[in-house]
């Protein structure tokens, strides 16, 4: 099968589009023909040596769409549409860049008999997997509460602000240039504050009791802040790194936190796993909302297999608003 590989760091050309060999799946594994895949930014900072050094040669990425070639278990048959993220993808087996892959089976997700193209839906694993475990699992959300999205132009932010105005929620959506806020309101977010670098007292003009829920994928650099929108007993979780290193130094318990509220960090990294199994994750539900048109799509643009290299040149250069797939 043809698949990209990086056998060193560097800068988009150095994906290779090579001939490899298919792993047969496990046990535990279903094999899968990947129709479509969404681009990432771990597999931007994998390519660019920012996950440690590069010893053997690496498939990337880390979602992928596609129907099953062989679940030995029985699971899922032959032919079936399915939905795949994490998992060890890119870092514990070969990811998705390819014709084929080999995943873990608790990792894998029907998504038969919803009329989507392949490409429409490898815009959603990952980053409205990713959504629900922080929006859901970790902070709770409920019908007729208010979610603060900071990072909110992000492909997983926008699908934050989709995901909780599809789920009832008020929505405000930072953004750092004003030309965004068309874009964010078309996708569901009730309120637009432009990021300056400091938002609270303008998140506390539209919510001066403070928000309920704070979804932060800016980062350590600007939790501090976010932090100070929410209300007593509220909570705020970190989902994106943009801001830099994910370190926050000297947190002061009693001025930096409000009342009662509580910060934490969701790794997408736990879908799949026994703490955050995807039997009862919304994807399924997602994609038909998509494609009744009661959620919009956050698909940007679409490329071509032999077009990844250009892909990920303007995935880098942060000239996408929405998200990026390759049709393969």
């Amino acid at each position: 099968m043809k698949a990209y590989v990086i056998e060193r760091a560097g800068g988009p050309e150095a994906l290779q589009l090579r001939d490899i060999a298919s792993p047969e799946p496990g046990a535990e594994e279903v094999q899968i023909r990947v129709r479509a895949f969404g681009l990432n930014r771990a597999e931007v900072y994998l390519r660019a040596g920012k996950l440690g050094d590069i010893a053997a040669p690496r498939v990337p990425g880390i979602e992928a769409v596609g129907e099953v070639i062989h679940d030995p278990s029985g699971t899922f048959r032959i032919g079936q549409r399915v939905a795949t993220a994490m998992g060890g993808l890119q870092f514990a087996r070969n990811g998705s860049y390819a014709e084929q892959a080999t995943v873990l089976r608790d990792n894998l997700i029907a998504v038969d008999g919803i009329d989507l193209p392949w490409e429409e839906l490898a815009a959603l694993p990952q980053a409205y997997l990713t959504v629900w475990g922080a929006l859901d699992k970790r902070l709770g959300i409920r019908p007729g509460q208010t979610l603060l999205v900071r990072g909110a132009t992000s492909s997983v932010g926008m699908a934050a602000v989709a995901y909780a105005k599809a789920r009832g929620l008020k929505v405000i959506a930072t953004t750092r240039s004003t030309d965004n806020g068309l874009r964010l309101r078309d996708i569901g977010a009730d309120e637009i504050v432009v990021d300056s670098g400091e938002i609270a007292g303008s998140v506390r003009e539209i919510a001066p009791a403070g928000v309920d829920a704070a979804l932060e994928v800016v980062g350590a650099s600007s939790v501090r802040d976010t932090l100070k929108t929410l209300r007593p007993f509220g909570a705020a979780s970190v989902i994106g790194l943009l801001g830099g290193p994910p370190s926050l130094e000297r947190l002061h318990l009693m001025l930096d936190l409000p009342g009662a509220s509580a910060l934490s960090f969701f790794p997408s990294g736990l879908l799949g796993t026994p703490a955050l199994p995807l039997r009862d994750s919304p994807l399924a539900w997602i994609a038909g909302e998509i494609a009744a048109r009661r959620m919009p799509s956050l698909r940007s643009e679409t490329f071509e297999f032999d077009q990844v290299r250009r892909a990920h040149s303007v995935m880098q250069a942060d000239r996408a608003l929405g998200k990026l797939v390759v049709r393969v």
